[in-house]
Order: structure tokens, then C-alpha cells, then sequence
């Protein structure tokens, strides 16, 4: 019961590390609220939470002042905001568009300020919380193949969450950010030559899984990590140690 008492909120929580996340949170005691804008995953997220005994509510909205509120009418407070949702270069294709650039920027980059600055100033009023912002390893490192809107949104992450935690940090609100590796969705059955060169590229011969992303970002949340801030947990298998 690493969260008993908190209460969490999980952007793009209906599906893949977000899932893993609230799933993970609602078993070590946290009330949870799973943010996402796919309802019927999401509700069905929180059916199953709330039949094995967990307490979850889903909202359909981005990050957005509304969603704080809602929260707190639910339950009162926020202690926890993991800003994990967002979308891949290949989900805006040309990498030259400007259209594609103000998508990934939107999402991935102005929607994790956004919730960062909303959440943190309620958390100021209860004596603090925790803020996990997910970026990437392709926030590190640029690549032949990436759309360079993706690594400029995912570097920026990484960036801004040092800035907020110099900002937040004597009100008792840390933040951090995590850097996944190669994991599903992003590498599936469709793209069988891209993840086995991902395998053979990662030390520890495997992708990742999202419950990996899921355990770290749990100790970042908890009281575990009461004296982290402004820090980097890459969850990589090794591939940016090469």
C-alpha cells in the first residue's frame, strides 16, 4: 500500500503504460482517476479496478482545468499526476508538415505544462505531491528514422520538468520524468523487423513491457522518493548506456 490515501490522476490512462500505471496505483491504495479520451477502455479500466475492490472514476478530457476539477470534486485532493499521454511521429506522418511539428508539440510538449502548472497549484495548498512526467529515450538521442517533432516534444519534457522542479520544489511539489524504451504498442506483431532490431540493440535482449515503465514511475509517486526531484529514471533495458 506504497500510495494508501492518494489520490492519483493518470493522462492516457484507458490503455497501454497508462493502464499499467492506474492498475498498478489503484493496487497500492491510491484513489485513481483515469484521464483518456477513448471512454469505453477507460470505463472498462475502471470496472475492473472497482471489481477487484480498487476506488477509480473516468474522466474523457485532455488535461485541462477541468479535469482538476473534477477531481478534486470527487475526492478533494491531488497528490499525484502522471502525464503520460501523447502520440508517436507515425501518427502525424510527414515529418517536413508544419501540421504534423504543432500536433506533436500540442500533445506531447504544451499539454504536459499545462497539467504540470494546474496540478501543482492545488497541491501547493495541501502541503505538496508528486508530478511524474513520461518522456522518451528519443528525448536523449535523434534518429534517421524519428520525426523530429516527436524528439523535440520528448527533450523538452525532459527539460521542463528540471524547470518545474526548481519552481515547485519549496512548495513540496516534485517533479520528474521518465524515459521508456522500446516498448508495445510502439513495436508489435506488424513491424516484426523493426522490434527484433530493437532487441538486438537493447543489452538486455528484450523490449520493454508496461508494467517496467509502470513500477518506476510507482516509486517516483510514492514517499519512497520524498527527496527526488528534478531527476531522469531512463527505463531502457540499456540502450542508451551504449
Amino acid at each position: 500500500m506504497r500510495l494508501h490515501g492518494k489520490v492519483a490522476i493518470v493522462t492516457g490512462g484507458a490503455h497501454g503504460m497508462g493502464e499499467a500505471e492506474v492498475r498498478l496505483f489503484a493496487r497500492e491504495g491510491a484513489k485513481v482517476v483515469v484521464a483518456d479520451i477513448l471512454p469505453e477502455l477507460g470505463a472498462a479500466v475502471v470496472a475492473d479496478i472497482c471489481t477487484t475492490g480498487g476506488t477509480a472514476m473516468f474522466q474523457k478530457i485532455d488535461v485541462s482545468q477541468a479535469l482538476i476539477a473534477a477531481t478534486l470534486a470527487a475526492y478533494g485532493r491531488i497528490d499525484v499526476l502522471v502525464n503520460n499521454a501523447g502520440i508517436s511521429g507515425s501518427a502525424v506522418g510527414d515529418p517536413d508538415s508544419i501540421e504534423g511539428w504543432n500536433r506533436l508539440i500540442a500533445v506531447n510538449q504544451t499539454s504536459v505544462f499545462l497539467g504540470t502548472k494546474l496540478a501543482a497549484a492545488e497541491m501547493m495548498k495541501t502541503g505538496g505531491g508528486s508530478i511524474i512526467n513520461i518522456s522518451s529515450i528519443n528525448g536523449f538521442v535523434g534518429s534517421d528514422g524519428g520525426h523530429p517533432g516527436y524528439h523535440a516534444s520528448k527533450g523538452a519534457v525532459r527539460i521542463y520538468s528540471k524547470a518545474a522542479a526548481v519552481r515547485y520544489g519549496p512548495h513540496g511539489v516534485r517533479v520528474n520524468s521518465v524515459q521508456p524504451g522500446y516498448l508495445p504498442p510502439m513495436l508489435n506483431g506488424t513491424n516484426g523487423n523493426t522490434r527484433a532490431l530493437a532487441v538486438a540493440q537493447t543489452p538486455m535482449r528484450r523490449i520493454g513491457v508496461p508494467i517496467d515503465v509502470a513500477y518506476g514511475v510507482l516509486y517516483l509517486a510514492s514517499d519512497e522518493a520524498s527527496f527526488v526531484t528534478g531527476s531522469e529514471l531512463v527505463i531502457d533495458g540499456g540502450w542508451l548506456a551504449q
